[in-house]
């Protein structure tokens, strides 16, 4: 499933990820796996999506030939922009929305994190979207990874400090994430919240 994290701290936002792919049993590492980079940029943003492979070329896909109209530079905007998107992955992507029989709202089945200028943000499959002050981590290596961004925050000045310790983590616990590792960083608007 991988494990994506994303810091904040001293005016930058960073965004990393493990590079291992896989199906059930089947591992692909890096060095099998052209595409492993689990992190693309689109209009200044930074997008990590976790769960299916096959989301990230679908949400790759729907964002090139639709891009003008999203928007994600708040945690509304977020919000908006994927209430947008969900109809298409239905109707063009053929998403099968059923998760199970008791939630809610129909799912996405995409989780996300996302970084730009304006901060880090999630978005989890029922569209909840949540914007974070100093670091989150999605994905099966996420509790690994949370634990150790905790364990150094306080402890190390960069954003990429901190995230390469989230996923290195994270790879070196979980079954499903494995290094090497992408990471990209973006600096925060000055008028960003602290």
């Amino acid at each position: 499933m991988s494990t994506i994290v994303a810091v904040r701290k001293n005016g930058c936002v960073c965004i990393a990820a493990d590079t291992l792919t896989s199906f059930g049993d089947v591992k692909q590492s890096s060095d099998y796996e052209l595409s492993h980079d689990k992190i693309f940029e689109y209009n200044g943003n930074y997008i990590g999506i976790v769960g299916s492979a096959a989301h990230d070329a679908v949400v790759r896909s729907l964002l090139w030939d639709n891009g003008a109209d999203y928007d994600f530079s708040s945690r509304m905007a977020i919000f908006e922009s994927f209430r947008k998107i969900h109809p298409l992955l239905k109707e063009h992507y053929y998403l099968n929305p059923k998760e199970d029989d008791d939630s809610p709202y129909e799912s996405s089945r995409i989780d996300a994190l996302i970084i730009n200028r304006h901060g880090m943000f999630s978005v989890f499959s029922l569209r909840e979207v949540f914007e974070y002050s100093r670091f989150w981590a999605i994905g099966a290596g996420a509790e690994f990874a949370l634990g150790a961004m905790f364990a150094v925050h306080g402890h190390f000045n960069e954003a990429e400090e901190i995230a390469r310790a989230g996923v290195c983590a994270a790879a070196e616990f979980d079954n499903s994430s494995a290094l090497p590792l992408t990471i990209y960083s973006a600096a925060l608007d000055k008028n960003s919240p602290a």
